[in-house]
């Protein structure tokens, strides 16, 4: 069965991608990957505060302190929790390259025009196939508008991409007032494809401590209805790649997504709970359904079930809300 897919430009084997997580963060991690036969692998973030900081610190070191000890070590701030700092990032991503024949996409994630626009030039040199812009920033400042929010991040796009050679990608989250024209604004300031969505881990309350506390949870399949709405509309509107991060876990998930109109599936909480192994039962469930419903090709599914194709897409819109509360019965 053809699986073939086209994504920032590839010509992709199947539609399955490694999304960003530890399973990427060693050489030899990434060439399993490679060898269960992963399409693509996407790198950890590298954030924008790990830059900012590197660049203060190197700051303190050459002029704050151009008389004391050279052992004085202490005073360069060390980031908690990174597992590489903005030099090793780039070091890591020649390494990568070197091991597997796989497209390899590193990650940036900010919210602010900063010097974060300048190292993904770095990036760029170090050897990456593409960059994938995760553009986390909760909105916090009743002073500036949604507006403002779209148009800061539109201008980071335009930014990078005249930094850059390799293809964009732009992770979103789904909270933007009109997400239809901002994807439409983000492919004009140079964006090759659209990931839906980012996951926002929530901070919970724990009430007897006063502490706010934050653990993170895996995606489930249901966590997929919100990417395959949006898939859904997006499809036929936006010239542009679109890939589903969250919620694919079964082969029935991936299949919703490419008739939604995916291009690519990312992998993240499936193969931290199942091993690379995942990714062969999912092109062998894939190609079955697919013989077995009389296809040719993944392609000839792609995009059946959108806005543009569905018999009723008013389904991903507001009849089917109304039409669901109205119709809503207590179980026996």
């Amino acid at each position: 069965m053809d699986l073939s897919t086209k994504y920032l430009g590839w010509s992709l084997p199947h539609p399955f991608l490694a999304g960003a997580s530890p399973l990427c963060d060693s050489v030899d991690r990434v060439k399993r990957l490679e060898d269960a036969g992963i399409a693509a692998v996407v790198l950890r973030s590298l954030f924008e505060e790990q830059i900012d900081q590197e660049a203060l610190a190197q700051y303190h070191a050459e002029h704050l302190h151009s008389d004391s000890h050279g052992e004085a070590s202490s005073y360069l701030p060390e980031p908690e929790g990174v597992i590489f700092g903005p030099d090793e990032y780039l070091d890591y991503v020649r390494q990568v390259k070197q091991a597997v024949a796989v497209p390899v996409i590193a990650s940036l994630n900010g919210y602010t025009q900063g010097g974060w626009i300048e190292y993904a030039k770095g990036i760029d040199q170090a050897g990456a196939d593409a960059i994938e812009l995760n553009l986390y920033s909760v909105a916090t400042d009743s002073g500036e508008s949604g507006a403002e929010i779209e148009d800061r991040a539109c201008a980071i796009v335009a930014a990078i991409r005249k930094a850059v050679r390799m293809p964009i990608a732009v992770k979103l989250s789904p909270f933007y007032t009109s997400l239809s024209n901002f994807a439409l604004r983000l492919r004009s300031a140079g964006a090759d494809a659209l990931v839906l969505f980012n996951r926002f881990f929530e901070p919970d309350i724990d009430i007897e401590a006063l502490e706010v506390r934050t653990h993170m949870e895996l995606s489930t399949s249901h966590e997929l209805l919100l990417r395959l709405r949006w898939l859904a509309i997006l499809s036929g509107q936006v010239d542009a790649g679109l890939a589903v991060s969250g919620g694919v876990h079964t082969a029935r998930d991936a299949i919703k997504s490419v008739m939604c109109g995916a291009h690519a599936v990312q992998l993240v909480a499936t193969l931290l709970r199942g091993g690379a192994g995942k990714v062969a039962e999912l092109r062998a469930g894939v190609s079955r359904w697919l013989e077995e419903n009389g296809y040719h090709s993944l392609q000839q599914m792609r995009g059946s079930m959108d806005c543009s194709r569905t018999p009723d897409p008013k389904a991903f819109e507001r009849g089917n809300y109304m039409r669901l509360l109205q119709t809503w019965r207590p179980d026996a």
